[in-house]
């Protein structure tokens, strides 16, 4: 199923108890609408995490029997959300629009620098954690708070379809 990040163009929302809290809260209609798929986004990237969840990373991996970081977000998009990213992380890197990190959404990219020319890329899923395919973990999921990710942080990015 795929999830989008646009208006649902006025059909009911998947959880309206969601949206009439949000509301309450002086929430715009927009607003609302955008954590409503939001939440659906997430509930839907935790599904495939369980999926995925320890797999072991290798260099060039496309598969369970091992996946690199950039194989693992462009399956995932590519299953939960109909994109087709690039298969590297430098050319994931570019694709998109910036995104500042406070402004964050289930989906989004977020890159590091894990070295002189190592990047590293993983999707955002929600209250500051993000899944990934870790060297030393394998398929994960880790804290952008955490110390090491902190510090390497390079940048976030939207991606919301194919570029023209």
């Amino acid at each position: 199923m795929r999830y989008s990040r646009q208006a649902n163009h006025g059909k009911a929302s998947p959880d309206d108890n969601k949206l009439a809290r949000s509301s309450a809260l002086g929430l715009s209609a927009s607003k609302r609408r955008r954590a409503s798929n939001d939440d659906a986004l997430e509930d839907a990237l935790h599904e495939y995490y369980q999926q995925w969840h320890g797999v072991p990373y290798r260099y060039g991996g496309r598969d369970q029997n091992g996946i690199d970081c950039s194989s693992f977000v462009r399956q995932t998009l590519g299953t939960i959300e109909s994109l087709d990213l690039p298969r590297t992380t430098s050319e994931q890197a570019v694709r998109g629009e910036p995104v500042d990190r406070s402004e964050l959404s289930p989906g989004d990219l977020v890159f590091f620098k894990t070295g002189r020319s190592g990047r590293h890329v993983g999707v955002y899923v929600g209250n500051g954690r993000f899944m990934h395919a870790s060297s030393s973990k394998g398929v994960t999921i880790s804290r952008l708070d955490n110390i090491y990710w902190r510090r390497h942080y390079w940048q976030s990015r939207r991606v919301t379809s194919a570029p023209r």
